[in-house]
């Protein structure tokens, strides 16, 4: 029987590190709500200060909250995994108060290299953006002796 940690709590340690280390997510009032290998659900709420001149939540933010589901779905295996180039499509307005939940799954992951699909809903279950996110892994790792093999 080994001692090695499960994937699942790989995921979980790696996340815990990554969001204690990680200032914009925690100062924007993001939860991570789920995690697992390739996987991320996280959930923030709109203030008044992430409003535009429309008095609707800037896409700066939209784009913050889908990008940090993002990373911690790519980093999930405790392998440093950074942005290699992503996109987002705006399809409705987040409001005030809106309670808006970033959902990250993993779409591909060949070598260093991943695709990764985020979907932003509000409380009602409404689509508000959709996220694509290409990932590449470079050396280190989140937590240091949590996997042998991610020294690399």
């Amino acid at each position: 029987m080994s001692d090695d940690p499960t994937p699942q709590e790989v995921a979980e340690k790696a996340a815990e590190a990554m969001l204690a280390a990680d200032a914009a997510t925690r100062g924007l009032g993001m939860s991570v709500d789920a995690i697992g290998p390739g996987y991320a659900k996280l959930s923030m709420t709109v203030r008044d200060d992430m409003l535009n001149g429309h008095k609707t939540c800037h896409g700066g933010f939209l784009f913050a909250l889908a990008d940090s589901a993002f990373a911690f779905g790519c980093n999930a295996y405790n392998k440093v995994t950074v942005a290699q180039g992503c996109e987002i499509d705006y399809l409705r307005p987040g409001r005030l108060n809106d309670r808006l939940t970033a959902e990250c799954r993993e779409q591909a992951l060949e070598g260093r290299s991943g695709v990764y699909d985020v979907r932003i809903t509000n409380q009602d279950g409404a689509t508000v953006a959709l996220f694509r996110g290409k990932s590449r892994r470079i050396k280190g790792v989140i937590v240091p002796g949590l996997t042998p093999d991610a020294e690399e």
